[in-house]
């Protein structure tokens, strides 16, 4: 399914002419890998960048320290700052990538700052604004970091379709 996903955000990425940014923390890389497996994807994929740790959070996406400090990286503020973020790192001629989408949560085994396993929030930003998606995903470790990477394209198309 990532894979019909991802053909279908090229091919009208490419006939609108826009261009997407990743930020990925619980999904590792997969939403940009699923993204650049497709022939034709480097016309618009800028990049990815997977900020796993807390802090890169912050120092490379600009997510604000406050909200990490008090919120914890499970967020949807937290999601929608990283797609936010993305975009602005992706820059090229200061012109940022006109879409961004971003992956939190908790992929398990164990909960996180007081947030349940499957717990994932994905981030999608363009400059029509950024909205975040709350998912109770279920499934071992594995299992949730394919349905939030199948999430995060889903969640992508649909803001590609709706805002270009």
């Amino acid at each position: 399914m990532a894979e019909e996903l991802a053909a279908r955000i090229i091919r009208t990425a490419i006939e609108r002419g826009a261009t997407i940014a990743v930020a990925e923390s619980l999904t590792g890389g997969l939403v940009v890998a699923s993204l650049v497996s497709v022939p034709g994807a480097s016309a618009v994929v800028r990049g990815g960048v997977v900020a796993y740790a807390t802090p890169l959070k912050h120092s490379l996406l600009g997510v604000d320290a406050e909200l990490l400090a008090r919120e914890g990286a499970v967020d949807p503020n937290v999601a929608m700052q990283m797609a936010e973020g993305v975009r602005a790192a992706a820059s090229v001629d200061a012109s940022p990538a006109a879409f961004g989408v971003a992956t939190t949560g908790v992929a398990g085994p164990d909960p996180q700052d007081g947030r349940p396993v499957g717990l994932v929030y994905v981030g999608v930003a363009s400059a029509a604004g950024a909205e975040s998606i709350a998912l109770q995903l279920t499934g071992d470790r594995q299992a949730i970091r394919a349905a939030a990477t199948t999430a995060a394209l889903e969640a992508l198309l649909g803001v590609l379709t709706r805002n270009v």
